[in-house]
């Protein structure tokens, strides 16, 4: 295979439409889940680290998106857990123990659901994360690759992985390894899971808009804050979650 960008063009679109398709009646379930905690008056909790980190970002706090939307970051240890910046670091997602501090720190109601999103699905924070959640009795929806998850084993203790736990799996399509375009003498290029994360993340909170309508609820949709008046329609909304959403850093 060519590596080129209209290489990586033509990968992407087919796994775009490869996963449009596949994952219609999953977005759906999960637009379920997500619209009936909204009508409940609950909150999307939004989760992911490393590069899924973005998912969250693509789900809590953006012009066109949820305004009852919470992302949780694994910085969230330093910046309200007070605890040293020397504590983060790229090994910290294989941690199983910091799953329960983030969500003590999470301003969490019985009544919020939970995206959580990891490309490889097999981490000790995120699986104990979802392990956590569930006990808890939220409604968890997970994005991941079902291909790099199933080809990998668990980083967690009870050799569980993401979608092992979630209510409704989203297949991100993204092929082991997560890049696309083979190098010679071995690896790849062009990475995926990122794009497809965020249509996913896009669908479902259209579907979820959708049902809202379709029940006659007015949806509490972010403006971007870059148009006049965005800045008042956005604070009235927030205002209704006081204390429960966050947008830090």
């Amino acid at each position: 295979m060519t590596v080129s960008a209209e290489a990586y063009l033509a990968v992407v679109t087919e796994t775009i439409d490869r996963v449009a398709a596949s994952q219609r009646e999953a977005v759906g379930r999960a637009a379920d889940l997500i619209a009936d905690a909204v009508r409940a008056d609950g909150v999307v909790h939004a989760f992911g680290t490393g590069h899924s980190e973005a998912l969250a970002m693509e789900i809590a706090g953006r012009a066109g998106g949820l305004v009852p939307t919470n992302r949780i970051a694994l910085r969230d240890l330093v910046l309200l857990g007070g605890e040293p910046a020397e504590r983060l670091g790229p090994l910290l997602e294989r941690d199983p123990a910091v799953a329960h501090r983030l969500y003590e720190l999470a301003p969490v109601r019985s009544t919020d659901v939970f995206v959580l999103a990891s490309n490889s699905g097999v981490n000790g924070a995120m699986v104990e994360f979802a392990t956590l959640v569930k006990a808890r009795g939220h409604a968890l929806v997970a994005i991941t690759s079902a291909q790099h998850s199933g080809r990998m084993t668990s980083r967690h203790p009870s050799g569980r992985t993401l979608a092992d736990l979630a209510d409704v799996v989203l297949d991100n399509g993204a092929p082991y390894g997560d890049a696309t375009l083979p190098l010679p003498g071995g690896g790849a290029v062009g990475a995926v899971s990122s794009i497809t994360a965020a249509l996913l993340a896009q669908q479902v909170t259209v579907e979820v808009v959708a049902r809202l309508l379709a029940a006659g609820v007015r949806p509490p949709v972010y403006l971007s804050a870059n148009i006049p008046d965005g800045d008042a329609h956005n604070a009235e909304l927030e205002a209704r979650y006081a204390g429960r959403i966050r947008r830090g850093s």
